[in-house]
């Protein structure tokens, strides 16, 4: 059939979009994939992207390359994948950060975060976690808002950058409290997590899989989470309203996008792919382990829910007067 498609194109006696769409979609992919991944490797994105890019590897019989590309809160990542030719070859590990909170935080965009992105798929959710440096003076919630209340401003938070779930998760956090907290960024999970582990900065929020090795290894004390139910992985860990602490829900999730205009064929292929792959059991099993939910739905459900993440976090940073660092 390919070689028949590429016959008759090349004979001129099929032309125009609709054979070249036809001939396009007939052999993909025939070559190496790229999923663009917006942090640097050690966090949950990185950790849901390897799962996900070695299945599609399997199941399409090509390579998925994984391209960690950081900064600027997933900007970087985004106008490199918005700005790429839409045919299914570069993809994009989005999230909260790109398509939620992100585009509210800044005044301009070098892309559209709509517009110029075809949905795939939304792939997992990973609720965020309050945890301490494990030899802090503080042991609790209660200890850490009365500290933070008596001492304002010098109580200080890590997160994996400006404009991201765990940088968001600290600034309800004060205004749920009403309290006042150094906020200290960086470029990613993997360095913030070590120095909230050394006690260089106090506290932390974030998923599973960036803090759970260091939970484990009695380097941080978890503290509560922002969960609607406990975590089956921290069976002992409260919630945030279990502790009579009401607004503080907030969870990393994540899923896939293409470039605008990538043929809808290609869409629903990767997104038949995905569901498969979501699906099994081991991958459900590797996501439990860091507690993270396996997400489904189609292309159509995906934009739904970006469009309804972005409209909560839109009215949460304007109403909030929350900004960059």
């Amino acid at each position: 059939m390919r070689l028949l498609l590429g016959l008759l194109v090349s004979a001129g006696i099929l032309v125009g979009p609709i054979s070249e769409a036809l001939y396009a979609d007939e052999i993909y992919p025939s070559r190496s994939i790229t999923l663009v991944v917006p942090v640097p490797p050690g966090g949950a994105a990185d950790f849901i992207a390897r799962i996900l890019g070695q299945k599609l590897s399997d199941r399409l019989g090509q390579p998925v390359i994984i391209s960690n590309r950081s900064g600027a809160s997933g900007t970087i990542a985004s106008d490199n994948v918005a700005k790429s030719a839409p045919d299914g070859y570069t993809l994009l590990l989005n999230s909260i950060t790109t398509h939620g909170i992100g585009p509210h935080l800044y005044t301009s965009l070098p892309y559209d975060p709509v517009w110029d992105f075809a949905p795939i798929a939304l792939v997992a959710n990973l609720p965020l976690i309050m945890t301490i440096y494990a030899n802090h003076s503080m042991k609790s919630v209660a200890e850490v808002v009365g500290y933070a209340n008596a001492n304002q401003g010098k109580l200080s938070f890590a997160s994996s950058g400006n404009g991201g779930a765990p940088h968001l998760a600290g600034e309800l956090f004060k205004i749920v409290n009403g309290v006042d907290m150094l906020h200290v960024p960086y470029r990613g999970s993997g360095p913030a997590v070590l120095d909230v582990a050394a006690g260089r900065v106090d506290i932390m929020f974030d998923a599973a899989p960036s803090l759970l090795g260091m939970i484990e290894g009695g380097k941080l004390r978890p503290l509560a989470t922002a969960s609607t139910e406990r975590l089956a992985i921290l069976p002992n860990l409260p919630t945030f309203a279990e502790l009579g602490m009401k607004g503080m829900e907030i969870s990393l999730w994540y899923g896939m996008v293409a470039p605008a205009k990538t043929s809808p064929p290609i869409i629903q292929r990767l997104n038949t792919e995905l569901q498969t792959i979501l699906k099994m059991s081991d991958v459900q099993n590797s996501f439990a382990k860091q507690g993270a939910t396996a997400m489904f739905g189609s292309p159509q459900d995906y934009a739904a829910f970006m469009q309804a993440e972005s409209q909560r976090w839109g009215a949460i940073v304007r109403k909030n007067n929350i900004k960059i660092d």
